[in-house]
């Protein structure tokens, strides 16, 4: 083993407090942006995927929709030979009914499962807990 300090020691004995505080600042300030804008993309990500599917849903929603409708009809007018146009108009609004109650319940459900914040902002919260630790232990 040598007396002599190594490189590191060397610049740590030269530098002075207010230049480690200094720099610890700064890395401090570069990480918030860094978190900041994963965030930023995380957020954007999430929205770009809930308004495709949204987009594409509506489409193949207004499709079934003129499915539907049309098939309500030939329905309708079937029924209507059995139990009279009234009825059959009934029976049709009531199993439509039914499903529009299904749909809303899985829709619903499939909303909820849209991340709303990043993981990212967890990690931003953590941050000041860290730095008052490391005060602490000082």
């Amino acid at each position: 083993m040598t007396d002599h300090p190594t490189p590191s020691e060397q610049q740590a004995a030269n530098t002075s407090l207010g230049d480690l505080l200094g720099e610890v600042s700064r890395d401090m300030s570069t990480l918030m942006r860094q978190e900041v804008e994963l965030a930023k993309a995380e957020v954007r990500e999430s929205a770009k995927r809930a308004g495709t599917g949204a987009g594409l849903m509506g489409g193949a929603g207004y499709a079934a929709l003129m499915t539907v409708f049309f098939l309500s009809i030939a329905l309708w007018w079937a029924l209507g030979t059995l139990v009279g146009n009234g009825w059959s108009a009934l029976i049709v609004a009531g199993v439509w009914a039914i499903i529009a109650t299904i749909l809303f319940v899985v829709g619903r459900s499939a909303m909820q499962q849209v991340k709303g914040m990043p993981q990212t902002i967890d990690t931003v919260k953590h941050i000041p807990d860290t730095l008052k630790k490391n005060e602490e232990n000082r």
